[in-house]
């Protein structure tokens, strides 16, 4: 079943992040349903976080979709080629966001796999959100969707038992952000 709406709109984004972890994503690309559980994500609080593309309610047409009530997709462009999965939190005006950085694959390996040009699956593939968003189809035309939709969504699966195996630490590749670069806001499943 997927994710009541209400899940998404809490204020604590770090909270979500950490509990997003072994919940599993699932997308339906081109009438292809693929998935797996999250192993890797990390927060990003909006307003007041340096690290954040809305940092200071910074409104581009990119971000506008942050400033939207929680529950929809933001994938932007990476570095001109990798698209990255992010899931809006929050009520409206509150941009909060969570990276999706990675999962491992459950339903669909066969088109995962082949997506990214390999046969056998292996963590490493899995372990970035270029990664991700590559072995899952996902491109920016993705941005904006409402997760109680039918092609990015959410579900609890029951891996609850994946929560004392949760690592915490600095998000990677945001020392642009000064002291908000070394915030305990990324959350990685130990494998």
């Amino acid at each position: 079943m997927k994710f009541d709406i209400n899940y998404f709109l809490s204020d604590n984004v770090v909270g979500i992040a950490r509990d997003l972890i072994g919940k599993h994503l699932f997308v339906n690309i081109d009438g292809v349903v693929c998935g797996g559980y999250i192993t890797e994500t990390e927060a990003y609080a909006g307003a007041r976080d340096k690290a954040s593309h809305a940092y200071q309610n910074r409104r581009t047409n990119r971000t506008e979709v942050m400033f939207m009530q929680g529950g929809r997709t933001y994938v932007y462009l990476c570095y001109g080629m990798h698209a990255l999965l992010n899931f809006v939190t929050a009520g409206e005006d509150v941009p909060h966001a969570v990276l999706i950085r990675g999962f491992w694959p459950t339903h669909g390996m066969e088109t995962i796999l082949s997506r990214l040009g390999k046969q056998v699956a292996k963590s490493s593939l899995f372990d970035g959100p270029g990664k991700l968003t590559k072995a899952l189809g996902i491109k920016t035309t993705h941005n904006d969707l409402d997760l109680q939709g039918d092609q990015i969504w959410v579900e609890d699966l029951g891996l609850n038992n994946l929560k004392r195996k949760i690592e915490v630490g600095p998000r990677i590749g945001v020392g642009y952000a000064g002291t908000d670069a070394l915030l305990p806001y990324r959350f990685v499943l130990k494998q």
